[in-house]
């Protein structure tokens, strides 16, 4: 394979996988050699190259493999820091390039920054484009979450450390974690600021060790300005992590540096994560983005129809489709999205109106899946604001009977309406037993047969959680 092959190569991937991944994964690449049907390719890092092979491994060995069928496989390297490892061709390349940068830039070309020695040795994870602030789509469930990360991302004084932001699959914890990430380094380009998901944290950490660079590792991850750790929960249950994020958290925070952290649940509710880190983790602000509601979701369809309507103004969405989808997929924005998208790329295939009929067509094994899909953490939030009590009382250890009761309607509501077991029921109920589930769900059971009340109560609730 020749330079300008690999050249061209990388041209495709740019297409493929995006200009974000492309910048931060294939461009720092340097194919070396293929011989006995191996393709030899450096990486900047160890941990860059697993990450490519990993995630890009297969489709670079398609690509290779259509400029040279011999190619059977791809082995990764890290690039040492002199030239030996890069073939002649591509040095004479390199001492062409060196020259050219040593004469006056042409003044229409942009100055491009440097890769930092930190950079090369702590790659960030890439950020998706689209997540930004302008594409988030505020409502009653996000607005606080929103306004808490839009705190942040001015990069003013730390005024609440860390910032812990929690919610359930595709609420938008990720989106805001991005946006953020993009505010910084747009306007304060100075800081070192590093995101990446709890899962990549534990990687680099037994990478550091296998590698025996556990002092680069601390000292890499404790100088930075900002860190930002997404789905956190992952780290519950290896000891080893968690013990190295809490000292790591704990010399940021002593340092006054940024912390930004999101998971599934609230910090004291992580199964087999150690009381210190929830601690650590409840002692700054902690944020719910709650289900969304239907203003919400309707809100996002809107969003995501003008966008789609700015690169397809010929497509045509009739009244009330949009709002059908919004009352009918409630539980996750993602399948949400996801729903449209199919919905428009249908409609332009095959040249036609995007009427109800055709939503109810295109998109009814979503539309199945997303029937009576109540979450626990749905019914808790409804209860709550029917009885007017907090969620955090209802949840909390008070067992007086402003709060049991609706406690137990809560609980009876989670085990008729949804999936969930006892003992999940009880997780999502501040950690306890799945006995006081039971004993909960039977006495509710025994009060809807007596009390007009509660069986008015329970049916309301239910109407409206089913709506």
């Amino acid at each position: 394979m020749t330079t300008e092959q690999w050249g061209e190569l990388k041209k495709q991937l740019l297409e493929t996988v995006g200009e974000s991944n492309y910048r931060n994964w294939i461009e720092p690449l340097q194919f070396v050699d293929s011989t006995g049907g191996v393709a030899r390719i450096a990486a900047p890092t160890n941990f860059a190259g697993t990450y490519v092979s990993r995630n890009y491994g297969d489709l670079i060995l398609h690509r290779i493999s259509s400029f040279d069928s011999g190619v059977r496989r791809i082995e990764f390297s890290t690039a040492p820091a002199n030239t030996q490892a890069i073939p002649a061709a591509r040095r004479t390349e390199a001492a062409a390039a060196a020259g050219a940068a040593a004469a006056p830039a042409p003044a229409a070309a942009p100055a491009r920054r440097p890769v930092s020695a930190r950079e090369s040795m702590l790659p960030p994870a890439p950020l998706d484009s689209r997540f930004t602030f302008d594409t988030f789509v505020v409502g009653k469930p996000n607005e606080l979450a929103h306004a808490a990360a839009r705190r942040v991302a001015e990069g003013g004084p730390v005024t609440f450390n860390p910032l812990f932001l929690y919610g359930g699959v595709g609420l938008g914890k990720t989106h805001l974690m991005h946006a953020i990430a993009w505010e910084l380094k747009t306007s304060h380009p100075e800081l070192n600021v590093v995101y990446l998901s709890a899962e990549q944290f534990m990687y680099r950490f037994v990478q550091a060790l296998r590698d025996k660079k556990i002092m680069d590792f601390k000292s890499l991850f404790r100088s930075v300005d900002v860190l930002m750790v997404d789905d956190v929960q992952f780290i519950a249950g290896k000891d080893s992590t968690q013990e190295e994020f809490f000292h790591t958290f704990n010399a940021l925070i002593d340092q006054n540096r940024q912390i930004i952290i999101s998971g599934d649940c609230p910090p004291g509710e992580m199964k087999d994560m150690e009381e210190r880190i929830k601690s650590r983790l409840q002692c700054g602000l902690v944020v719910d983005l709650h289900p969304t509601d239907y203003e919400l979701r309707l809100g996002i369809l809107q969003s995501k129809t003008d966008s789609f309507r700015a690169q397809q103004p010929d497509l045509v969405i009739k009244d009330g489709v949009l709002e059908f989808l919004a009352h009918r997929i409630s539980t996750n924005v993602r399948v949400l999205e996801g729903a449209l998208t199919r919905l428009f790329a249908f409609a332009s295939l095959v040249g036609r109106e995007i009427t109800l009929e055709l939503a109810q067509d295109c998109l009814s094994d979503i539309l199945r899946a997303s029937e009576r899909k109540i979450t626990v953490e749905e019914i808790q939030r409804r209860v709550s604001d029917h009885y007017n009590i907090r969620l955090s009382d209802m949840l909390g250890p008070k067992r007086v009977r402003s709060f049991a009761r609706p406690r137990q309607v809560a609980m009876y509501l989670a085990k008729q309406m949804t999936s969930r077991s006892l003992p999940e029921i009880g997780r999502r109920f501040g950690g306890r037993d799945h006995t006081t589930v039971l004993h909960g769900v039977k006495r509710i059971e025994e009060l809807r047969q007596q009390d007009g009340q509660i069986a008015e109560d329970l049916e309301m609730l239910r109407r409206a959680l089913e709506a």
